[in-house]
């Protein structure tokens, strides 16, 4: 069954930007932490957590502007000790940052295929310097969120091809709109073992379901877990046991298991079969 583009809507980015902020914050302990999403190469600030004024709230950056500004020019971290005396940075947003009381700052970019799609800033109410192990931890939950817009990047891509396919059913052979809508639905089931977001992985596990025929197996047929469908999609792909570990976070060992369980349910002895049949009992698509 073919599904089009609405079944999956992308969660706000926003959101997941201000859920993070607060989780580095109690982490961290840091005083005040803000972060922006990119748009046609200027940042604005909307998230903050920890601020007391109005001061930054929808604050445009433009590339090489500030310590944030720089970040997203340069796709690195940037940080400074004093915000006001530092001549490492321009000085366009002194008063927005003044009417905060803030000094010591750090902006580090949101990188996704190489730019920069947003910035997650930390600072303080006084001059300080952050150490490596702030930085290292700061960088590790700015590598998060960019996974995160990875991982959605992916589910828009992979939604879109399915749009195309339900939209020029009539205009391709059947065994190509079923090769795409398999690999597709393999895609997908991988992204929603990956994302950290509840309810995008339960809406592309819906999408998923209906590309299986919505629960429509063949009466009779044997029931395979979630998981087990998992992995079986990834290996109808041609994957490596160790690939479907690492498409599932999964050890290869455990794959294996997994697969001889499918195998066992539906009386088969080798992974080829096992696909021959699912499809046939239409287990997958």
């Amino acid at each position: 069954m073919l599904v089009d583009g609405n079944d999956v809507y992308r969660p706000s980015d926003r959101e997941l930007l201000k859920g993070a902020i607060r989780q580095i914050a109690a982490q961290s302990g840091i005083g005040v932490i803000f972060a922006g999403l990119v748009d046609r190469s200027e940042l604005t600030i909307t998230e903050f957590y920890g601020t007391t004024t109005q001061g930054l709230k929808n604050l445009r950056v433009n590339p090489g502007e500030g310590v944030g500004g720089r970040a997203l020019f340069q796709t690195r971290p940037v940080g400074v000790n004093d915000y006001f005396e530092s001549d490492r940075i321009t000085h366009q947003h002194d008063e927005a940052v003044r009417i905060e009381g803030l000094h010591a700052m750090v902006a580090l970019p949101l990188v996704v295929d190489g730019r920069a799609r947003g910035i997650l800033y930390a600072s303080t109410r006084e001059r300080t310097t952050f150490g490596e192990r702030v930085i290292t931890e700061l960088s590790a939950s700015a590598s998060l969120i960019s996974r995160e817009l990875i991982i959605r990047d992916e589910v828009d891509s992979r939604v879109s091809i399915l749009r195309v396919v339900h939209g020029t059913a009539a205009e391709s052979s059947d065994r190509d709109l079923l090769e795409v809508v398999r690999l597709a639905h393999a895609e997908l089931l991988a992204l929603a073992r990956t994302t950290d977001d509840p309810e995008l992985s339960e809406r592309i596990l819906a999408v998923t379901a209906r590309l299986e025929g919505g629960g429509t197996a063949q009466s009779g047929a044997p029931r395979l877990t979630r998981r087990e469908t998992d992995v079986l999609a990834q290996v109808a792909l041609g994957c490596s046991y160790a690939e479907v570990g690492k498409r599932l976070a999964l050890q290869a060992v455990t794959v294996k298991s997994y697969m001889q369980a499918i195998m066992g349910k539906l009386s088969v002895h080798s992974r080829t079969e096992a696909v021959v049949v699912a499809r046939t009992l239409r287990l997958l698509p």
